[in-house]
């Protein structure tokens, strides 16, 4: 008696512990290996490959959560199935980082641009003043612009105000 007492008690064990090995997935990835997970495969795998499934009843379980648990969660409730809420804040804050990045880095941009567009509609207003200037030469010496280097810096400084000047 005490021995089948014993073994219908290890069956018992034996099919709890086994209940949740139930609720595994089981499919073939791109390179031909078997993958278990108690997640579904990744989008990228084929409906061939994809060789066992969850029981059905377990599934729908976790699928459709109770009109209380979906309010209580709020904005999570809207995630698609099988996507982690952490995941999903960190890919936000991700994203959200990114674009703080670029909108400093465009604010930079524009930044330069105005300033250059100030030095260039000053240095413009030198040049056609009529002003004798000077500049320093590769050599580091001083050289006073002529008629020529003087229509070369006007029209350098006219295309930095046709361009960064809108």
């Amino acid at each position: 008696m005490f021995r089948w007492t014993a073994l219908v008690m290890t069956a018992l064990v034996g099919a709890t512990l086994a209940l949740p090995a139930a609720a595994q997935w089981k499919w073939r990835d791109k390179n031909g290996q078997v993958q278990y997970s108690d997640l579904a495969p990744p989008n990228g795998v084929a409906e061939r490959d994809i060789l066992q499934r969850p029981d059905a009843p377990a599934q729908r379980r976790s699928a459709a959560p109770t009109p209380a648990a979906s309010a209580a969660s709020g904005a999570a409730g809207l995630a698609p199935k099988g996507v982690e809420p952490e995941l999903e804040a960190k890919r936000r804050k991700a994203e959200q980082d990114e674009a703080a990045k670029k909108k400093a880095e465009d604010e930079r941009f524009a930044a330069a641009k105005a300033d250059n567009c100030v030095r260039a509609k000053s240095q413009l207003r030198s040049l056609d003043d009529g002003l004798r200037m000077a500049r320093t030469n590769d050599k580091g010496e001083r050289e006073v612009l002529d008629d020529k280097g003087r229509a070369e810096e006007s029209r350098r400084a006219r295309d930095v105000v046709s361009t960064d000047c809108r």
